[in-house]
């Protein structure tokens, strides 16, 4: 029995952090929590768990999660049109306040993520401004979403696997589950 099979046995468990199924499916076929987190190629699930595992929006425990989410953001930034700055400038100051620099406060990444959307619906635009807010799978989602738009499941799996390899790079080893 893995870790997840465990965690799908206890409804209550999936009721808080509502797990998809395709996940849960998915890690059955490794034995550890370990093995899956390693072999993981959907950074979208990874961000999510983390998302779901690392505190309220505005703590310190998130700046880690952030800065991920950002890196998976900027696979976004080759598909957005030339000369637009603004999903730039958000991610930018999303991962100047996870580092604590400049006094940026997260309000500043709430204003720079509303001007990058005013305008333009991009998907990196709603990323970065995820990131900024929440912090957790937005960011994948929208290189994801980009990528499936695009009609080209290799390239969305290939965008998922860069994530996850990002991922992996914050957190080398998987998050404790409680629950």
């Amino acid at each position: 029995m893995n870790d997840y099979t465990l965690y799908a046995g206890k409804p209550e468990f999936n009721r808080k952090f509502q797990i998809c199924q395709d996940a849960l499916e998915w890690s059955e076929q490794f034995n550890t929590f370990e093995e899956s987190w390693q072999a993981n190629e959907r950074g979208d699930w990874m961000l999510w768990l983390l998302g779901k595992l690392s505190g309220e929006p505005e703590s310190d425990s998130r700046k880690k999660l952030v800065l991920a989410a950002c890196q998976c953001a900027r696979l976004r930034l080759p598909h957005i049109k030339e000369g637009e700055l603004r999903p730039l400038k958000a991610i930018e100051t999303a991962e100047a306040w996870a580092r604590g620099e400049g006094g940026i406060t997260l309000e500043d990444v709430r204003h720079a993520a509303a001007y990058s959307a005013a305008d333009d619906a991009d998907a990196a635009a709603a990323a970065a401004a995820a990131a900024a807010a929440a912090a957790y799978s937005a960011a994948a989602y929208s290189a994801y979403s980009a990528a499936a738009a695009d009609d080209a499941d290799s390239a969305r799996k290939k965008v998922l696997k860069e994530c996850a390899d990002i991922v992996r790079r914050y957190y080398p080893q998987p998050p404790i589950l409680e629950g």
